[in-house]
């Protein structure tokens, strides 16, 4: 293996976007209008055509004669490093933008910084989905303040939203061992650093939301280092069973 902590680093990256993806794939057919099914459908389609691109870097450096596939589908629940955040359920439409957005934000600071990096394949693959997840946070935000600065129905949804899924955004900038690890080469993000960028953005969208932010002590964490909520294995039932009931299944 070229190095395991960039192998490990790469899934850091990728699993958030793979479960993400999963998350919105799983409301194809059901949005609020025919334009806001078609949107969320495509950000589920840019999530998973950069997760591709990091699983087949990560396959080819593994060492292990892996396919993107066999990294997809054929890990245990412990192996995949998403944050919590992403793998939290469809509640509502109000829970599905929060989540988003809240996790866009993220992604745009990260890829801004990770396209600077010495790793060329990592730094190509940030500078392609840039205009993608700009386009995702624009989409999120937009419907942020539609329902927080909508109805008293709507604005009750969305506080909602923003209270239960708060919990989960300070996971973001915790630095595993592979984050260090090349963040110190120059080939990773210390994402510790976006963290003041990140809640003063978020922060000053919710106020323009006439959303209140929570104050909170408590935070929730551990999906980077494979401890998942109870929601993640029902979706990886999902998402694994073709290749699970089929194995080595080829289209």
């Amino acid at each position: 293996m070229k190095s395991e902590h960039l192998y490990n680093y790469i899934l850091g990256i990728a699993d958030n976007s793979l479960i993400l993806g999963q998350r919105l794939g799983e409301l194809c057919g059901h949005g609020p209008s025919l334009e806001t099914d078609i949107a969320g459908t495509n950000i589920s389609l840019d999530l998973i055509g950069q997760t591709r691109s990091y699983y087949q870097y990560a396959a080819k450096i593994s060492g292990e004669n892996k396919t993107e596939d066999d990294i997809a589908f054929l890990r245990l629940e412990r192996h995949y490093k998403n944050v919590l955040l992403v793998e939290q359920p469809n509640t509502h439409f109000g829970y599905v933008m929060g989540r988003q957005y809240l996790f866009d934000v993220f992604h745009l600071l990260l890829l801004q910084e990770l396209q600077f990096s010495k790793d060329e394949t990592l730094a190509a693959i940030a500078k392609k989905g840039i205009k993608e997840v700009s386009y995702h946070k624009r989409f999120s935000g937009d419907w942020i303040k539609r329902l927080g600065d909508g109805t008293p129905e709507s604005t009750a949804k969305m506080q909602e939203a923003i209270d239960d899924l708060w919990p989960y955004t300070q996971e973001l900038f915790d630095m595993t061992a592979a984050d260090t690890a090349m963040a110190q080469k120059g080939i990773g993000v210390d994402v510790s650093k976006l963290k003041e960028s990140y809640y003063k953005e978020v922060t000053d969208l919710c106020e323009l939301a006439t959303l209140k932010v929570p104050q909170i002590a408590y935070f929730s964490r551990g999906g980077k280092k494979g401890v998942h909520s109870e929601h993640m294995g029902y979706l990886l039932a999902d998402l694994q069973y073709m290749q699970r009931t089929y194995p080595n299944m080829q289209w």
